[in-house]
C-alpha cells in the first residue's frame, strides 16, 4: 500500500514536467514548421503600371498593415500620381508579412512594395493545425494512466480510490483573479509590445495638440505641395505660354431652359433616379455648337492641326486635391437624362478619389461651372491640347429688355476662351451665340437629335 502512495507521489511531480517538455517540443516543431513552410511561399508584390507617361508617384496610404489578411483584388496601398490616386490590388488572397516602402515614400513602376504570404482571406492560424493533430493524437493524462496501469504489475497499481496527494509547490496553478477595482499586474511578456507602441501613440498625440491660438500672433505654416497640385500648377502656366487665348463674353437668358428644368427635374429624377440640372444642357448645346463649328473641336499636333468627328467633353470637377477634368466620351451620341448620369458618375468618383487616369484621359472641349460657387464672371483658362474652353457663372435677375418692355429676367454670363491660333474671332463668337440660342430655346435642340 506504501509503495502505491510513493508512485502516486511520483506520478504527480514528474506528469506535468513531462507535459512542459511536451509543450516545448511541440512550440519548437511548430516554429520549424513556420520557417520552413511560409516564408519561403511568400511572394514580392511590385508597383503596377500607371500610365504611359506616369512612372512614379508618392505612396499616400496603406489600406493594410503586416499581418492583415486581404482578398483577391481587394485594395492594399494608394499612390498619388500627378493625374489620379491609383489602387494597389492584391493579386490574390493572402496575409501581408512585410512592407517595404513607407508612406510619404517616391515609388517607381517595377518596385518592391510589399511581401504577400499565399493563403485564403480570413484564415486563421494555419500554423496551429499541425498541433491540434498532434494534440487530437496526444492522449489524456486519464486515458495515459489507465493504460500505464493496465500495463503494470497488479502489486504496483494505485487504487484509484485513494485520495489523490497534495499537489506540489512547483506545479503549475492558477492565477487569482484580481477583484474589481485592483489594478492587474502585466505580464513581462505583454509590456514589450506596449512599450514599442507607446512612441506611436506619443507621436500621434502631439500631431493632434495644437498650441493654443494668441491673440495678435504672426505665424506662417508650410505644407508641401502634392503631386497634383504641382502637375496642375505646371499645366496652367504651359497653358499660358503656349496659346494665344482670348476670351468672349455673352448673356443667355434662362427663363425657358429654368421653366423647363423645373416641369421635368421629378418626373426625371423618379424614372431615371438622377438630378436634372443645367450641365445637361450645357453640355448639349456645346456639343451641337462644336458639330457646326470643327474648330473648336480640334487641336495642334506639331505643325498639323486634327479635326475630330466626335466630342469627348472634359467636366471640371473641384476637389479638395484640386480641379480635376473627367471626360464624357462620345457625348455627341447621348441625350440630356444620359448626360446627366455620366456626369454625377463622373463627379462621385471624383468626390470619393476614385478617378483613375483611364477617366481623365484625352477629351477635346472642356465645361467648368464657377457659378456654383457663386462666380459672377471668369476668364478660364484653355485645357491642352485643347483649343477651348466654356465657362458657367452664376445666375442673376436682371432688367432686361424684351419687345421694348423691361423685364426681369435670370441672366447667367458665359465665356469662352479659346486658342487664337486656331479660331479667329468670327468663328469663337459664332460658337459662343449658337450655344446662347439652343439654351434660350432648348427646343432647338431637338431638331438635331
Amino acid at each position: 500500500m506504501l509503495s502505491k502512495q510513493i508512485i502516486a507521489v511520483a506520478r504527480s511531480r514528474s506528469g506535468p514536467m513531462m507535459l512542459r517538455n511536451w509543450s516545448k517540443t511541440t512550440t519548437y516543431a511548430r516554429t520549424a514548421q513556420f520557417h520552413s513552410s511560409k516564408l519561403l511561399k511568400a511572394e514580392t508584390v511590385k508597383v503596377p503600371q500607371m500610365a504611359e507617361s506616369i512612372t512614379e508617384g508618392t505612396l499616400e496610404t496603406w489600406s493594410k498593415q503586416v499581418g492583415d489578411t486581404v482578398a483577391a483584388d481587394e485594395e492594399v496601398a494608394s499612390i498619388e500620381t500627378d493625374k489620379a490616386n491609383v489602387s494597389v490590388n492584391s493579386p490574390q488572397s493572402g496575409k501581408i508579412v512585410e512592407l517595404l516602402a513607407q508612406e510619404g515614400d517616391t515609388v517607381t513602376v517595377g518596385q518592391d512594395l510589399f511581401r504577400l504570404e499565399p493563403g485564403e482571406a480570413g484564415e486563421s492560424g494555419e500554423s496551429s493545425a499541425p498541433v491540434s493533430k498532434e494534440s487530437e493524437q496526444q492522449p489524456s493524462p486519464s486515458e495515459a494512466d489507465s493504460k500505464k496501469d493496465a500495463a503494470e504489475p497488479s502489486d504496483q497499481q494505485v487504487d484509484k480510490k485513494l485520495p489523490e496527494p497534495p499537489a506540489p509547490e512547483s506545479s503549475v496553478t492558477e492565477r487569482p483573479k484580481p477583484q474589481q477595482g485592483t489594478p492587474k499586474k502585466e505580464d513581462p511578456v505583454s509590456k514589450e509590445p506596449k512599450k514599442e507602441s507607446k512612441p506611436k501613440q506619443e507621436k500621434e498625440s502631439k500631431k493632434q495638440e495644437k498650441p493654443p491660438a494668441v491673440a495678435g500672433a504672426r505665424t506662417e505654416t508650410r505644407v508641401k505641395m502634392n503631386r497634383m497640385r504641382l502637375r496642375i500648377a505646371e499645366r496652367l502656366k504651359e497653358s499660358q505660354n503656349a496659346a494665344a487665348s482670348l476670351t468672349t463674353f455673352n448673356e443667355i437668358d434662362m427663363s425657358s431652359l429654368m421653366e423647363m428644368r423645373k416641369k421635368f427635374k421629378d418626373s426625371v429624377e423618379k424614372e431615371h433616379d438622377v438630378k436634372f440640372g443645367f450641365m445637361s444642357a450645357f453640355a448639349r448645346a456645346s456639343t451641337l455648337a462644336l458639330q457646326e463649328i470643327p474648330a473648336a473641336n480640334a487641336s495642334i499636333e506639331g505643325d498639323e492641326i486634327v479635326y475630330r468627328d466626335f466630342v469627348d467633353l472634359s467636366v471640371a470637377v473641384a476637389t479638395p486635391k484640386g480641379l480635376v477634368t473627367p471626360v464624357v466620351r462620345n457625348i455627341e451620341a447621348m441625350g440630356l437624362v444620359q448626360i446627366e448620369k455620366e456626369i454625377a458618375s463622373l463627379a462621385k468618383k471624383a468626390r470619393d478619389n476614385k478617378l483613375t487616369i483611364e477617366d481623365m484621359a484625352g477629351g477635346t472641349f472642356t465645361i467648368s461651372n464657377g457659378g456654383v460657387f457663386g462666380s459672377l464672371y471668369g476668364t478660364p483658362i484653355i485645357n491642352l491640347p485643347q483649343s477651348a474652353v466654356l465657362g458657367m457663372h452664376t445666375i442673376k435677375e436682371r432688367p432686361v429688355v424684351v419687345n421694348g418692355q423691361i423685364v426681369i429676367r435670370p441672366i447667367m454670363v458665359v465665356a469662352l476662351t479659346y486658342d487664337h491660333r486656331l479660331l479667329d474671332g468670327r468663328e469663337a463668337v459664332t460658337f459662343l451665340v449658337k450655344v446662347r440660342d439652343y439654351l434660350e430655346d432648348p427646343r432647338k435642340m431637338l431638331l438635331h437629335a
